[in-house]
């Protein structure tokens, strides 16, 4: 059995009343949860009750909007219910007290969006005492608890509009506060790193820092005039560079952590639109969000009684975060907020809009990516950009040397196999032929339209120098190896879908000949990986099952070899394109 699409068949996916459908088919099956018990598996870092918190709030970035914009749902009884006894000590379904570090505080604050968009949805069933406490438990979930020092510093933001939104006192001086350490976290041009010097920027600060300051130029009363400014000329500048990280045919760039949270991806243009931020062409906006969308309807995202799976093209827990519970992909309904818009604003009026044609190189010093457009409109993006130690596979998720829209990406299984390491776009290290290691972390990362460098060290005692060449389809990559030890390395090319048709071509070359590659082509799409100098074998790997965020099974394009005490050098050419240029496997880019 095949997991299920969303929508269900019969959704064209084109008017403000199909995306309604739609959130409506993706809420359905959670109308069935009663209790923390249909939320404890998977299992998460949270706990079953506060996971049925989770599987509560989360669907609110979704319906709130689509109750402020006139849309109806059969199920805010429910989950009134569910906020009355969530926040009753008494009751068996108490969602607890919230403290430092705790998944409460990040579902406190969708609940606070909540209440200020559809209060007479939430608020307006509850007796008096069931608002004291829910009021009580989300003031308490907005004071001072310690907390990462990333995005969630604006949680307490969400819960106090949410509280002004009813009539409830809340305090200022947090949301100030709030705004001021997120200062911290720009890096120029509208790019926001998720924490301060030295933190990623990903997915975070579009769909988190971007997002949540949008809403507040709108939600806050009164209004901020100085925060809502910069909010928007941020979010502007932001938009001109975040637009290439989507793909022709809605794919969004696929990195760094949460990826489990699909269509979040689009949230950020949903909330321009909701902010009334035309950063781009109205019908650009439109057409981002709305391909990026149909693309995820594409993918087998649901589980078989039609709600969001863990995973990220299929249900997969192997590149799942820690602190992923049932309820957790939920954060997709953020994509909803242009629900709240009327049926005449311009997002739902202008006619979607294709890219303009532009440049094929854009380097994005920021998160340190280079973005390589292939001229049927796939991203790849070349990267040096800084890891994330915390989050499972963080060196996987962020410290490839390639991430694309096509081809995706794979996370590790096993250590001590090449099969189930998975060094897609990686280049790994071994001083034992058993144990692998990839890039971490480094140093001396720069970025520009000719090409990325990084330094790092594997062990102390090995400096490897990486630089990534763009050569569209191709891109080349080109390794200065000094180490005091024996190696084994392997390189990697992209995976391709393992299918019965799968074409494959193999030379393994010699020590003396320039000769050596790899090619899988399956589909659609094509794989492959040229020796240019010193590797010395070729081999088609099969990663393990459900390592691979797109496919369930596949083909990895690999490069072999060893090296002596001493200083080396590695060149490689990697090609990743779709079928139609099948030609360019002939037509290697020349080693510079």
């Amino acid at each position: 059995m095949t997991a299920p699409r969303f929508p269900f068949p019969g959704n064209p996916l084109r008017s403000r009343a199909d995306w309604q459908r739609a959130l409506l088919q993706l809420c359905a099956p959670l109308d069935a949860v009663t209790g923390g018990q249909d939320s404890a598996v998977p299992g998460a870092t949270h706990t079953p009750r506060v996971a049925a918190l989770e599987s509560t709030a989360r669907p609110l970035w979704g319906l709130a909007p689509l109750a402020a914009g006139g849309g109806h749902y059969s199920g805010w009884g429910r989950i009134s219910r569910s906020l009355a006894r969530g926040t009753d000590p008494t009751s068996p379904r108490y969602w607890g007290e919230p403290g430092d570090m705790d998944q409460r505080l990040v579902e406190a604050a969708a609940i606070g969006f909540g209440l200020a968009l559809a209060p007479d949805r939430l608020w307006g069933p509850l007796a008096a005492e069931e608002r004291e406490r829910l009021a009580g438990w989300l003031r308490q979930a907005a004071s001072a608890y310690a907390i990462p020092d990333n995005n969630w510093h604006l949680f307490p933001v969400l819960v106090n509009l949410g509280l002004e939104s009813v009539g409830e006192a809340a305090d200022q001086a947090v949301t100030a506060a709030a705004f001021d350490r997120v200062e911290d976290f720009h890096r120029g041009g509208g790019w926001y790193s998720d924490g301060p010097e030295g933190s990623v920027c990903d997915y975070y600060g579009p769909w988190g820092i971007h997002f949540y300051a949008l809403l507040h130029t709108v939600l806050a009363r009164p209004p901020h005039a100085a925060l809502s400014a910069r909010a928007r000329e941020r979010a502007t500048a932001f938009a001109a560079d975040f637009q290439h990280w989507f793909a022709a045919d809605g794919a969004a760039l696929p990195f760094g952590r949460s990826l489990g949270y699909r269509f979040a991806q689009s949230a950020f243009w949903g909330a321009l639109a909701f902010a009334d931020t035309p950063a781009l062409p109205w019908g650009r906006i439109r057409a981002l969000w709305a391909t990026n969308l149909r693309w995820w309807a594409r993918q087998p995202i649901c589980e078989p009684d039609g709600a969001l799976s863990v995973g990220y093209a299929y249900p997969n827990l192997q590149m799942s975060e820690q602190y992923n519970a049932p309820g957790s992909p939920y954060w997709a309904c953020k994509a909803f907020l242009p629900l709240a818009l009327p049926a005449r604003h311009p997002f739902w009026t202008a006619p979607e809009q294709a890219a303009p044609a532009g440049p094929a190189l854009r380097a994005q010093p920021a998160p340190g990516l280079l973005l390589q457009r292939s001229g049927t409109g796939q991203v790849t993006a070349l990267a040096v950009s800084r890891t994330n130690d915390y989050v499972r596979h963080g060196e996987a998720k962020y410290g490839k040397f390639a991430y694309s829209t096509a081809f995706g990406f794979a996370v590790p299984t096993r250590s001590r196999d090449l099969q189930g390491a998975g060094f897609d776009s990686a280049l790994a290290l071994s001083d034992d032929g058993v144990h692998w290691r990839v890039r971490e972390n480094g140093t001396d990362a720069r970025t520009n339209v000719e090409g990325a460098r990084i330094s790092w060290n594997p062990w102390p005692d090995v400096e490897v120098e990486t630089e990534l060449l763009p050569a569209g389809p191709w891109h080349l990559r080109l390794h200065r190896i000094t180490t005091g030890r024996r190696l084994w390395t392997a390189e990697g090319g992209f995976c391709v879908p393992d299918t019965e048709v799968a074409v494959t071509s193999l030379d393994t070359g010699t020590d003396t000949s320039p000769a050596g590659h790899a090619l899988a082509e399956s589909g659609g799409l094509i794989s492959g990986i040229r020796r240019l100098r010193g590797a010395t074998g070729a081999e088609l790997l099969r990663p393990d099952p459900n390592s691979h965020l797109l496919w369930p099974r596949t083909l990895l394009p690999t490069l072999r070899g060893e090296l002596t005490p001493g200083t080396h050098r590695l060149a490689t050419a990697v090609l990743g394109a779709d079928t139609t240029d099948r030609d360019a496997w002939t037509r290697p880019p020349n080693h510079p």
